[in-house]
């Protein structure tokens, strides 16, 4: 068998991606093993782990592949600081010799790290291979999709020089037709508005994106905030492609994305500080700029469409996990279908670059059988039973351990009682979404749900809206859309019969009586515009988790539970059985399952295990 080991570090989220004749192995995030959030470090652990995984070491690789090329990325860093001398001087002066010391030798740092891993001397025949950021995300997107023939749709922060690529694929090759350059960028556009709002750039963007529904789209204030963007922040042209007025952002050059000052002229009101409550100028600012997202996403989709004549679309890039955007994309029917790559970022990257060395690289035959090749994202680490109770009797947990049959028609009555269930079983999913292996879970019927699951067991706030994994056969019984949506990368809204009525001054009224409204006979997902960021759930991709769902609709007639990442604000969802039992006894979760293991909170005993601090921000 012939190995790639593709890596993708040094920006966000460092991965990790071993591919086998074709066929991916294994693909796992840093941040993962370190439990440091979006981890950029080299993915060391990922890479041991991916190779024991395959039951290989360094000698049994064929291709290393880096998922951009330095030396571009280095010579877009000159010119842009060049160009906008003498701003930014300072940061020129810091991060020049962070380049020189480590970025631009990034084949020297992947052989002294490999043979750190593996204990000898780097193969002379190993090559490393560095394709260009935007193919490593354009193979990401197409390869593994269940396509042969699509267009391709790259949209992401900055990768060396690109911001935004439209492509063809075909077979196992890729063509790339048309790209957007830096400074210009629909993704730090988007993350601009992320910072003013008060969250994290680089990890706050889905924030931004569940935010957007609270704001009024009938007020005043709104389209004047649409029509600011459009007129003095933004040009967007017919084909998509847009023009950013550098006299207002900041990143270029500096450490921070906008000019504060010119920003609150603009808008009439400061950057939102992080914590702080969130007020109704935020809320219809975050509609204004997801309103604007979509219309430059609508607008590159029917030029891409009208240049390629392709039927279908793979997507990849960091904006690729704007599922709103998707949603309303697929829905307006452009192409007759789209496919995305469920690790979308930089992550995903380490898979394209694998995956570009296979095909485009080797020239190796690409057989589509109308399946993905992703495996469920089902690729990261899984644990045995003795891993399991070893643990367990660390703690001194009481559990009880049972068949498979037993355990799963008890968890599906305790969630039905209205409990909280986490859930951990199998492989750990690759990318950002919990979909079925390390998830925490709850009925999607009782409106206390999602108060409860924000501030007393993912301790966020609570504005923050819960993703629904559906049977796929039940899917349009409770939304409207006919497409599978495996990996929660599109929303749907909650069909017209199942919806509450909504009083007149809905959109007027403050956030926390919008929140609490019900909306819907599943409102623990229903988001305030009665959109849900839908996973369906498909008994050949992930059987157990199906039946969780099934033996659950059986005992109340729905099959539909509400599925949120297995963490607490601030971290990266669990990996270890040790993790997940530090989270359920740190929270108010009710129920862990841990394989065929059984743990109810009310059993354990006192075990001192510091809870997360995040109160201040449940007000």
């Amino acid at each position: 068998m012939e190995y790639i080991l593709g890596i993708s570090a040094f920006y966000h989220d460092s991965a990790a991606c071993l591919i086998g004749d074709g066929e991916i192995i294994a693909a796992v995030q840093e941040e993962r093993f370190t439990r440091k959030k979006h981890d950029a470090s080299f993915p060391v652990n990922s890479i041991k782990f991916c190779m024991e995984c395959a039951g290989i070491d360094i000698s049994d690789i064929s291709f290393i592949a880096f998922y951009e090329k330095p030396f571009l990325k280095f010579e877009r860093l000159l010119e842009t600081y060049y160009a906008f001398a003498p701003k930014g001087g300072i940061q020129f002066v810091k991060a020049i010799p962070v380049w020189i010391k480590e970025k631009l030798f990034i084949k020297k740092i992947i052989k002294e790290k490999i043979s750190e891993i593996s204990g000898k001397k780097f193969p002379d025949k190993l090559k490393i291979l560095f394709p260009e950021h935007h193919l490593s995300h354009a193979a990401s997107a197409f390869f593994p999709s269940p396509f042969e023939k699509s267009a391709i749709l790259t949209l992401d922060g900055v990768g060396e020089w690109a911001t935004a690529s439209l492509g063809i694929g075909q077979g196992n090759k890729i063509k790339l037709i048309y790209q957007l350059n830096f400074p210009s960028s629909v993704g730090l556009l988007y993350s601009a508005f992320t910072y003013y709002c008060g969250f994290r750039v680089n990890s706050g963007e889905y924030k931004l994106m569940g935010l957007a529904p609270y704001g009024n789209p009938y007020s005043e204030k709104t389209k004047k905030y649409i029509r600011l963007i459009k007129e003095k922040l933004v040009e967007i042209k017919e084909d998509g492609s847009i023009r950013l007025n550098m006299d207002y952002f900041a990143y270029a050059t500096g450490d921070r994305m906008v000019y504060d000052k010119k920003w609150k002229k603009l808008f009439g009101f400061p950057p939102r500080k992080p914590e702080s409550k969130i007020t109704e100028e935020y809320m219809n600012l975050s509609y204004a700029i997801q309103n604007v997202l979509e219309e430059i996403v609508f607008k590159m989709a029917k030029f891409l469409k009208s240049i390629s004549g392709e039927k279908y679309l793979t997507i990849s890039g960091g904006v690729g996990l704007n599922c709103v955007a998707n949603g309303k994309l697929l829905k307006e029917r452009v192409f007759e279908d789209i496919w995305v790559q469920p690790a979308a970022t930089d992550a995903g990257g380490a898979l394209g670059a694998a995956y570009a060395v296979w095909y485009i690289y080797l020239n190796k035959k690409r057989v589509v059988n109308g399946k993905d090749s992703m495996k469920g994202a089902l690729l990261g680490p899984s644990f045995s039973s003795e891993d399991i109770e070893k643990v367990l009797k660390k703690y001194n947990a009481v559990y009880e351990e049972m068949e498979f049959e037993q355990l799963i028609e008890k968890v599906a009555g305790y969630l039905a009682e209205g409990k909280v269930v986490g859930w951990f079983r199998g492989r750990m999913e690759f990318g950002p979404r919990a979909l079925g292996n390390r998830s925490i879970l709850a009925d999607a019927r009782n409106p206390e749900i999602q108060q409860k699951l924000n501030l007393k067991i993912k301790f966020r706030e609570s504005f923050r809206p819960f993703a629904p994994s559906v049977l796929w056969e039940d899917t349009q019984k409770f939304f409207e859309t006919d497409k599978p949506s495996p990996y929660m990368l599109f929303i749907a809204y909650v069909k017209k019969e199942r919806r509450k009525h909504l009083p007149e001054n809905y959109h007027s009224l403050p956030l926390k009586e919008k929140l609490y409204h019900i909306r819907s006979d599943i409102p623990a997902i229903t988001h305030l515009d009665f959109s849900a960021r839908l996973q369906t759930v498909h008994r050949d991709i992930n059987p157990e988790y199906y039946r969780l769902i099934e033996e659950f609709k059986k005992q109340t007639g729905y099959g539909i539970v509400v599925n949120t990442s297995f963490n607490v604000r601030g971290e990266p969802i669990v990996c270890t059985p040790e993790e997940a039992f530090i989270c359920f006894i740190r929270t108010e979760m009710d129920v862990l399952v841990m394989e065929n293991f059984l743990l109810l909170k009310e059993n354990q005993p006192e075990i001192k295990i510091e809870k997360p601090k995040y109160e201040k921000i449940l007000d």
